[in-house]
């Protein structure tokens, strides 16, 4: 991927919303591929031919196999108070996953505690142990014992949707880490970002829709 090929919802002075690709990591991680925060710095540098270095703020994160739409600060001040907004729970994040299984209660909650365990995977614990962890889902559509739904991601810990919908036996389907090893793409997609403008005071939505891989079953999911 190039800084180029980036797909742009949004740009302004004080932030930039994009998507990111599936595969791509964040940030810099050992692998040393090319990262969202990189290719955005790329990107304002080469458009505005910016000298030296330049400033973008990364103010959440997707897991390196997960898609979606990202939002990145451009000034300091952008990112301080998207920050603020996320640690004060008024940055909302909805995803579409599909995972395996027929869920008997089509809404719901779940609440667990989690926390990072040696091997940086994530795991249930208690109360003491691990951090407060909430999300709220509904099933939109069922087909071939795959449920597709919508999660409503209250916090943000480590793995958060993949381990909760895994310990109740639902994991998502191409999860390598937690579900079957089927070598597919993992159908987690963070599908609509809505975040008040850190500067102009406006509300600010971008919703997007996946279409690759197992997604192309779901009837709700197809191009019209």
């Amino acid at each position: 991927m190039k800084a180029n090929n980036l797909n742009i919802f949004y740009e302004d002075n004080h932030i930039i919303v994009v998507e990111k690709p599936c595969n791509v990591p964040s940030q810099e991680d050992r692998s040393h591929d090319p990262d969202m925060l990189s290719l955005v710095k790329a990107y304002i540098k080469e458009k505005y031919k910016k000298p030296g270095n330049v400033y973008v703020g990364l103010v959440h994160r997707l897991d390196r196999p997960v898609g979606g739409i990202m939002v990145f600060a451009k000034t300091s001040k952008a990112a301080s108070r998207l920050t603020r907004q996320i640690q004060e729970h008024q940055f909302h994040k909805k995803y579409l996953a599909v995972v395996q299984g027929i869920f008997k209660e089509k809404n719901g909650k779940l609440i667990d505690y989690i926390k990072k365990d040696h091997s940086f995977n994530a795991v249930i614990t208690n109360e003491k142990e691990g951090k407060y962890a909430e999300l709220s889902y509904k099933v939109l559509e069922e087909k071939n014992q795959l449920s597709l739904l919508e999660i409503n991601l209250k916090t943000g810990r480590h793995h958060q949707i993949r381990i909760q919908l895994q310990n109740r036996k639902h994991p998502l389907y191409g999860d390598q880490r937690y579900g079957e090893q089927n070598k597919q793409q993992i159908a987690l997609y963070a599908y609509e970002l809505s975040f008040l403008h850190p500067i102009k005071k406006e509300m600010m939505g971008f919703k997007n829709i996946p279409h690759y891989g197992v997604f192309n079953q779901f009837s709700l999911l197809k191009k019209d």
